[in-house]
């Protein structure tokens, strides 16, 4: 039995409706359903507005949705408004283009602990397989299940364990991992206040770095992270990244490195309250 948790979904989205419907037809399959999902959506067009309308009829659960006006690449702005808006304890965050396994609320949720943040995996597809997934496919699990996707154009690598690894494989390749257990934009989740504490996203921040700095600043406070790289798993639907520049990296990575040389645990440009 999963912990009684009151759990918030963040997920950001920028001009990916398509995407976005599937994904939130993911979090409405789940064996534990979220309190409430809010879309921190950087500037999009009316067809998202519409995608998320359409869903909010018919959702188990509360679907908020905070929009921003467009001007470039401001992610880091939108997530600290949705931040503003939570009403669960638990924050699970992740992106318009991921779609989620049937049980990945129910393992943010069983992993939860104090003192920690969690860390997440997902799967890369082609275009072209993204193109195939419909809502069935969602719902009864076929996005997920390695013998539909190789069917539908993807090509088995080792990769593949994300998805097919269960119980002790789970435990066991999380634990050997090398990648570190960083707060990822797409998949990871901590507690509210451990984030406002550290007062949101740094907003001087743009593409590349801008979610892990965030886990940066949690790891100087002392907060530590937990690998779930192949338990806690979604499914990244392909797309173009025609608003990402290179001069976005290098002033993320001045930033970055400042937060770690001076362990800075609080931004001065993120969350005022």
């Amino acid at each position: 039995m999963t912990k009684l948790l009151s759990t918030s979904v963040i997920l950001s989205t920028y001009n990916e409706p398509e995407w976005l419907e599937k994904v939130l037809i993911g979090f409405q399959h789940q064996t534990d359903l979220p309190n409430e999902v809010i879309v921190a959506d950087d500037g999009s067009t009316e067809e998202t507005k519409k995608v998320v309308t359409n869903l909010q009829a018919t959702s188990p659960f509360p679907i908020i949705h905070v929009w921003q006006k467009d001007n470039g690449f401001q992610k880091t702005k939108i997530l600290n408004k949705a931040l503003l808006e939570v009403m669960g304890e638990y924050v699970i965050f992740t992106d318009g283009d991921c779609i989620p396994r049937n049980d990945f609320i129910k393992v943010h949720k069983k992993n939860a602990s104090k003192g920690y943040f969690l860390s997440g995996g997902y799967f890369k597809l082609p275009r072209h397989t993204s193109k195939f997934i419909t809502q069935h496919d969602i719902k009864n699990g076929n996005a997920f299940n390695m013998n539909w996707l190789t069917n539908n154009g993807l090509k088995k690598t080792y990769k593949t364990l994300k998805l097919t690894a269960s119980g002790w494989q789970q435990k066991f390749l999380n634990f050997i991992t090398p990648a570190s257990a960083t707060w990822n934009g797409h998949n990871a989740s901590g507690w509210l206040t451990d984030i406002l504490n550290a007062k949101g996203f740094d907003e001087r921040m743009q593409y590349g770095g801008e979610d892990r700095e965030l886990g940066e600043r949690l790891f100087n406070a002392g907060i530590k992270s937990k690998q779930l790289r192949y338990s806690a798993i979604v499914v990244h639907l392909d797309h173009d990244r025609s608003y990402v520049e290179p001069e976005m990296k290098q002033k993320n990575n001045k930033i970055r490195q400042q937060t770690k040389k001076q362990k800075i645990t609080q931004t001065l440009y993120g969350i005022s309250h």
